[in-house]
């Protein structure tokens, strides 16, 4: 159980916040800031670290692993997350190293998703050292392991992260980001996302070498 931690907000610490441009869902609230709430509804419903394998792929009980939040995040903003993996697996295996999709469990592997998001969105730098660089609906890939980034920051101005690490910490909110080894940072930028989509496409049409 973690003890209440101290928090900072972006304007408190004169950290300009970054908005998205996209409103998917059309709630009235943009992409990142329904990411990062999303993130955060999951969490309050206090899910079990276990994992399972389930038919159909979501889980249907209590139970739940670090890759539920990242599809429960950007279903609040709109977004199928299982349905945009797995097309991206099924048309690029190779880029995957996987041979045969698995569509029950595919969405939920952290290196599934880091691949995805490498392909997909905004790939950002992996250093600490300007918290400017880190927003709220951040994805933030570690070792292993996959978290949302707070709106909420340490003095620092390092972001908060929203995540399910273990059945001991439970799903939290709290100042982890260097508990980890960071190995990915993405920003889920949908104009962004499309022309690197269309990009690609292009170059499978022109050059089959470039998929």
């Amino acid at each position: 159980m973690h003890q209440k931690q101290k928090f900072y907000t972006a304007e408190e610490l004169n950290i300009t916040e970054t908005k998205s441009g996209n409103d998917e869902d059309k709630d009235g609230i943009d992409d990142y800031t329904d990411i990062c709430l999303g993130a955060r509804e999951y969490i309050e419903t206090k899910p079990v670290y276990k994992s399972k394998y389930y038919e159909g792929g979501y889980p249907n009980d209590k139970y739940g692993v670090c890759t539920d939040v990242i599809w429960h995040a950007l279903s609040a903003a709109g977004y199928d997350l299982k349905s945009l993996v797995d097309t991206d697996i099924a048309n690029n295996k190779d880029a995957y190293g996987i041979e045969t999709p698995d569509p029950n469990i595919d969405f939920r592997r952290v290196n599934n998703l880091k691949i995805f998001f490498d392909r997909n969105a905004e790939s950002l730098n992996t250093s600490l050292d300007n918290p400017q660089d880190w927003q709220a609906g951040d994805i933030v890939v570690f070792t292993k392991h996959i978290a949302i980034c707070s709106d909420k920051r340490n003095s620092n101005g390092i972001p908060f992260i929203i995540h399910h690490s273990n059945i001991v910490e439970g799903a939290t909110e709290a100042d982890e980001m260097g508990k980890y080894t960071i190995v990915g940072h993405y920003r889920w930028n949908k104009e962004l996302n499309d022309a690197k989509s269309s990009l690609r496409a292009y170059q499978t049409l022109n050059c089959p070498a470039f998929q």
